[in-house]
């Protein structure tokens, strides 16, 4: 049966072998602490997501899919895959003959995604590997990538300018990365809109599942986000060719799309 591993292939070799292999030897991650709170929130998390959104989400993961460029026979990369949902999409993108890697920081979330997986019948989900990895320390070698995705990942990582810089070394010249996450609007109306939400919604709805400290965190971490604006300057200064940052669903959501 497949698992959630930190495999490398000969082609998938990391500029630092010796944190990765088939077994259990876990790959550093940038915040324990982070770690730890999506391991807490895995068990709820999509049902959490689902209610949230009003189910909105499939619609916001499908446009990042499609601004990423991926087509038949990529090979792409979804990072801070979480359960999967890009990955899924992804992998009907490519096809049979090409190739998905999920990477996440959660163990516990891998292994939701891949008991998805495990539960679908799509001969193109075969092409899904699950690798339980750093976003600042990717396990790949350069230009190795047809397309990137990340669904609300960026704003969770310590050090963003070093996540950018690393989806830029492992993607092909020619290329695009697609990050979809929440938006910190420069729009006071719609900022404040998006904090009522969380106090007023998104917190209660944690409570229910026993995670309002965890829900208080989404709060901060927008707060501590990048603007539109940043976000196309840190692609730009990454070495991306053009960046262009979309927002969407009234501006409570947003997506960078860089062409490398």
């Amino acid at each position: 049966m497949a698992s959630v591993v930190q495999y490398a292939l000969p082609s998938l070799l990391s500029r630092h072998p010796q944190n990765f292999g088939v077994g259990n030897r876990r790959i550093r991650c940038s915040s324990s602490e982070r770690q730890a709170l999506f391991n807490r929130m895995a068990p709820v998390y999509d049902n959490l997501i689902d209610l949230l959104s009003l189910g909105q989400h499939r619609v916001w993961k499908r446009m990042a899919v499609s601004w990423s460029g991926a087509k038949k026979g990529d090979c792409v990369l979804d990072l801070c895959c979480g359960s999967g949902d890009l990955a899924f999409l992804l992998s009907d993108k490519v096809g049979i003959h090409g190739k998905v890697i999920g990477l996440d920081f959660s163990k516990k979330l891998l292994q939701i995604a891949l008991s998805r997986k495990n539960l679908r019948l799509k001969a193109s989900y075969k092409n899904i590997e699950w690798v339980e990895g750093n976003a600042l320390d990717l396990p790949f070698c350069d230009d190795y990538f047809d397309a990137i995705t990340m669904g609300y990942g960026l704003r969770n990582v310590v050090d963003k300018e070093k996540a950018v810089a690393e989806m830029f070394r492992v993607l092909k010249p020619g290329s695009k990365v697609s990050v979809l996450d929440f938006n910190k609007s420069n729009q006071p109306i719609t900022s404040l809109f998006q904090e009522w939400m969380i106090d007023n919604v998104v917190v209660p709805v944690g409570s229910s599942y026993g995670l309002a400290e965890e829900c208080k965190y989404l709060k901060s971490s927008i707060q501590e986000f990048l603007t539109g604006e940043e976000l196309e300057q840190l692609a730009v200064t990454a070495g991306f060719s053009n960046a262009k940052f979309y927002e969407i669903a009234g501006g409570l959501m947003g997506n960078l799309v860089a062409m490398r």
